[in-house]
Order: C-alpha cells, then structure tokens, then sequence
C-alpha cells in the first residue's frame, strides 16, 4: 500500500510540475500492477513532458546522455553502482536527442540501495556500472520544455 502511494505522488508531482494541455489526469497504478510492471520492466504512466516506467535491470548496460529529458530513480529494491557526470566514452547519437557510450570517464560513483533518489538533470551522462545481482526501480523522465 505504501508503495503504491509513493508511486501515486511520483507521478502526480511530474504532471503537476510539467503542465501540459489543460488538468493533469490522475493515473494510479496498484501495487500488483507496479509490481507486474517490474517483472517484464515497462511503462506505468506517460504525459506530455514525463512518463513512468518501472524498471528491472540486471546486468550493466550502455552509458546514456539525454538532451532534453531528467530522470528520477527511485531504487524499490536491490543495488547497484550507478555512475554520473564526467564524460560519456565512444558517445553516438542513437536517436534524437539519445546518447549511448561504452562508459563515463570520471564522473561521480553513487552506490544505490533500496530507498535511494537520484535526479540525473537533462544533459548529465549517468551509466549503471554495475548491478551484482539485480535492481528495481522507478523511473520518472521529464522532459525540458
């Protein structure tokens, strides 16, 4: 129940926050509904400037920049090291406004465990290093206006 709520006020902050075309639309997402989301990893809300995703990772992956887009994470349970700033190694643009790299160089080492909030603002390179076992997490993007 707690959960579902912390998710409820994630996502009504980002439509508060982001505007867009008249009221914000409520959406509210179980907490059986979140955690099927983490199972296969996928979106739980989306607007005009934001979406929600509930995200299950278990390995590292490709470093990211995004142009216009801030991410939120919201770690619901498991660890990982997640790295931020410093230089995105081999960038290419992969879609518009999408960076991936095969690394940062430098940057900041943040050791996420359950409970953790990390804003990654638009522009920041930000690369999950390693995930020893796995890691679930909310994702909230917004995107810069």
């Amino acid at each position: 129940m707690r959960f579902s709520l912390l998710v409820l006020a994630f996502m009504m902050t980002a439509a508060l926050l982001l505007g867009g075309d008249g009221a914000p639309k409520v959406t509210y997402a179980s907490h059986d509904q979140v955690a099927a989301a983490f199972v296969k990893g996928g979106g739980i809300a989306s607007g005009p400037y934001y979406s929600v995703g509930a995200m299950h990772r278990t390995g590292s992956g490709a470093a990211e920049l995004h142009d216009t887009q801030t991410d939120v994470y919201y770690v619901a349970d498991g660890e990982a090291t997640l790295v931020t700033g410093g230089m995105l190694l081999g960038d290419k643009v992969v879609s518009p406004g999408q960076h991936q790299g095969t690394g940062i160089q430098g940057g900041d080492v943040h050791h996420l465990t359950m409970g953790d909030v990390v804003v990654i603002p638009a522009g920041t390179p930000h690369w999950f290093k390693e995930v020893p076992h796995s890691i679930n997490y909310l994702l909230i993007k917004a995107v810069k206006q």
